[in-house]
């Protein structure tokens, strides 16, 4: 995460007229929005002290160190640059001369601070963030009463940057149970524990004041938002509600300044403890691996497509032998539920399916051509597709973006230019040899093509989910389209073997 971005990781007498004031306005409007009399009633702690008393043996400081890396013996700082014959030249050579034989090569380490939490008093399981321990070639757990412990790293996962160390130690261990993040609700308090700037057990109250955040931080973003207090080093420290359970791993801030203003970011319980759980087993993750590549909803796609509501995950390409290609499932497929699970929105699938224990044959429905479809598939494991190069990052979305190519004779629909591939065009724009359809060869600056994204270079495969071939098809569909009242129309288009479906809005063309 790029550390100047604002969210970083958390590592390392009148008065007394005016509150009955508000407190009888709030009661009213209680009454006359309907809040249930549980929510109304509920009371605020008057204390963490009891809590906190319990909960602090459990939560553990993270020292890690790392080697830095030395210069070469016999090289040394580069000299200022002087003229020839300069006197000051003689001098320095001698200065740096000097302390090379002065200073002795001594190995350097850097040193870092973070949080983590005992899982398992018995056989010494700690959790912790992945990022607290990145690179670390020595991870020391340092308890409440100060006693330092060597870790040794079980495993991570960096895709939702959790980690797991082991202790051996007879010195008496206290352990946390993970919680129901999922029975989390907005406005629920919420107690953080950790090691901001190296202080040492610190504890912080506040709410949940937001859930399913999306920071951008990994594929399976779920985050829970606090305005618990959270700072650098508490990253890796655990997260409690009032029963004293863990719901939530410490993970990032939202601040410009690199300290608190009140929006922290916490891994959600749910999603941590299969992390762990499969850590512990298997010293790596085994996550469910569907095989497709999605992309979200938006209303003009939902429109075009026949589908009520913006919902789901849409398949933009399909893994050649994957599970999805196994089952039948189809690009431009809708998924709207995975092992009876729905799928309001793209995001919810890859964290469903990553949950599914690996060899499962699940239902899975999705929206195609209109109506709804049933069929099964069977789930395969992701980190066995990396590794066999399944999902390696197509080398040809690095290569330059192509040139605008004059158009041959064009056809002209929705500010674009159109024509068939030619060899030429395949040459200049990259387009594979087996790719059929028709090219795009000028974009409308003030297009709304433009604005969705279409450039020249990008190949429109499909208009309306049935596949065009020359300009006057993609012409004849969208006409079609407009026909029938339709407010947009959804097109297919590759760029250098990145499928993905544009909706294009009617009201241009």
């Amino acid at each position: 995460m790029n550390p100047n971005h604002p969210i970083h990781r958390a590592e390392s007498g009148r008065r007394l007229r005016v509150v009955p004031l508000i407190a009888a306005l709030l009661l009213g409007l209680s009454a006359a929005v309907g809040i249930p009399a549980m929510a109304q009633s509920r009371p605020a702690p008057t204390s963490f002290a009891d809590l906190s008393e319990k909960l602090l043996p459990a939560v553990v400081n993270i020292s890690t160190s790392q080697a830095v890396p030395q210069r070469q013996q016999g090289a040394r700082p580069e000299m200022p640059q002087f003229p020839p014959g300069s006197p000051f030249e003689e001098f320095f050579r001698d200065f740096f001369d000097r302390q090379q034989q002065d200073q002795p090569q001594q190995p350097r380490k850097s040193t870092s601070l973070g949080s983590g939490f005992i899982i398992d008093a018995k056989n010494g399981y700690v959790v912790t963030n992945n990022h607290v321990i990145q690179d670390a070639d020595e991870i020391t757990v340092i308890l409440q009463d100060d006693t330092n412990i060597k870790a040794e790293l079980i495993g991570k996962d960096p895709k939702t940057d959790v980690a797991l160390l082991k202790i051996n130690t007879s010195h008496p261990l206290v352990a946390v149970p993970f919680g129901d993040s999922d029975a989390m609700r907005v406005g629920d308090w919420v107690l953080a524990i950790g090691n901001p700037f190296g202080l040492g057990g610190s504890v912080t109250a506040g709410i949940i004041s937001a859930r399913q955040r999306d920071i951008n931080a990994g594929p399976y973003d779920d985050f829970l938002q606090t305005d618990a207090s959270i700072n650098r080093g508490n990253s890796g420290g655990p997260m409690f509600n009032l029963n004293g359970e863990v719901i939530g791993i410490n993970t990032a801030i939202f601040s410009p300044s690199g300290g608190s203003v009140g929006i922290g970011f916490a891994i959600p319980s749910n999603l941590a403890k299969q992390v762990v759980a499969q850590l512990r087993e298997y010293g790596k993750t085994r996550r469910g691996w569907l095989g497709v590549r999605i992309q979200g909803v938006t209303p003009e796609i939902a429109e075009s497509l026949g589908l009520q509501g913006h919902k789901g995950a849409l398949v933009a390409s399909i893994t050649p032998n994957g599970p999805a290609a196994k089952a039948g499932i189809q690009a431009g497929d809708v998924v709207t539920k995975f092992d009876g699970k729905e799928i309001n929105e793209m995001r919810r699938l890859p964290r469903v399916v990553a949950e599914t224990p690996i060899d499962k044959a699940v239902p899975i429905e999705v929206w195609r051509k209109g109506k709804s479809q049933q069929l099964q598939v069977k789930v395969g494991e992701l980190e066995a597709a990396e590794e066999s190069g399944l999902l390696a990052a197509n080398p040809e979305e690095q290569r330059r973006q192509p040139q605008q190519a004059p158009a041959q004779k064009p056809t002209e629909t929705l500010g674009l230019k159109l024509t068939n591939i030619t060899p030429e065009l395949r040459q200049q724009f990259e387009i594979k040899p087996e790719l059929k359809g028709v090219v795009v060869t000028e974009v409308a600056g003030n297009s709304t093509a433009s604005e969705k994204g279409i450039r020249a270079g990008d190949v429109i495969i499909e208009v309306g989910q049935e596949e065009v071939r020359k300009p006057e098809d993609v012409t004849s569909k969208i006409q079609k389209a407009k026909e029938q009242g339709k407010k947009s129309i959804l097109l297919l288009v590759d760029r250098h073997g990145d499928l993905r479906f544009v909706a294009i809005p009617l009201s241009q063309g």
